[in-house]
């Protein structure tokens, strides 16, 4: 899958058209700004340059940076569609809802991302449970070194470098309210990546890391280890099926977020993508589509 850097990148779906601002109508056609999630940007960069093929008059500029950028600029009213992998929280509906009058901005469930655990391919381990990584990566757990859960690593590489994201990062979000719990803080000296990329290219190059990131950045310089909810229980690999059923324990879902204020194009192409060409880029982008267009044989 194609890799790009996201902080303070514009990645357009038609080459020349320039980032002017949110609602552009230009001479080349309408303009739709699709803001947020680094986890869906490459996905929501397949599905924009696939729509200007079925709509040649418009143009899906995807600008990432993260979920909270998204919902920041839905917030301010400076996007046409704000991507995110978490759901809007009661504050930001509340910011949201009084910016546009009392009116609510759409909600758009556009997939799922089974949240993926890697480390370097070198690393005997074969899976871990959420209780581990918890201990692991919350603030004062009990778990530092490698050994400390049953991995013998060479010399040298028995400590954890820890990979997280930033906090204004959906996934950083879900990871501490569905791994460390909401009033556990991430522990001091784990390294905050700016992108999902960065996360499973640290890993790539470091013996002794381990990180969490969407399912659709792996690649074979890492390795995904599957996971059990608790220690000792039968671990699950991330999966259509096993985020489907929810056998995989950190599994989430990806929205849209649309402003009562929107052109109708922006429904429109959301509606789009929410029909079986849409989500058959979902699973050709690495991601889970909605239960309905699951492939049949999907494992």
């Amino acid at each position: 899958m194609k890799r790009i850097t996201t902080l303070a990148l514009a990645i357009f779906a038609v080459a020349g058209i320039s980032l002017t601002g949110c609602n552009k109508k230009g001479g080349k056609g309408i303009s739709l700004q699709n803001v947020g999630s680094d986890t869906m940007v490459n996905l929501a960069q397949a599905w924009a340059e696939a729509y200007h093929g079925v709509k040649p008059g418009i143009s899906v500029e995807v600008l990432g940076g993260g979920s909270g950028v998204g919902i920041s600029s839905l917030i301010n009213g400076t996007c046409d569609i704000a991507n995110s992998s978490r759901k809007l929280e009661k504050e930001e509906e509340e910011k949201a809802t009084a910016k546009y009058g009392g009116k609510h901005p759409t909600e758009h469930l556009v997939g799922y991302d089974a949240l993926a655990i890697y480390v370097h391919p070198s690393n005997p381990i074969t899976d871990i449970s959420v209780e581990q990584l918890s201990e692991i990566y919350k603030a004062g757990g009990k778990f530092t070194k490698w050994s400390e859960i049953g991995v013998t690593m060479p010399a040298g590489q028995d400590q954890f470098v820890l990979a997280s994201r930033q906090s204004n990062s959906g996934t950083y979000h879900y990871f501490r309210e569905a791994v460390l719990g909401k009033k556990s803080d991430m522990r001091q000296g784990a390294r905050e990546m700016s992108g999902s990329k960065d996360v499973v290219e640290l890993v790539a190059g470091t013996p002794s890391a381990i990180g969490f990131s969407g399912i659709g950045y792996r690649t074979d310089k890492v390795k995904v280890i599957r996971v059990s909810k608790k220690t000792g229980e039968p671990s699950v690999e991330p999966t259509i099926q096993t985020t489907l059923d929810k056998t995989y324990p950190i599994a989430r879902p990806m929205f849209m977020y649309v402003p009562p204020t929107a052109k109708p194009e922006a429904e429109e192409y959301i509606k789009w993508i929410l029909t079986a060409p849409g989500q058959k880029i979902v699973i050709e982008s690495g991601y889970v589509p909605l239960a309905e267009f699951a492939p049949k044989d999907a494992k």
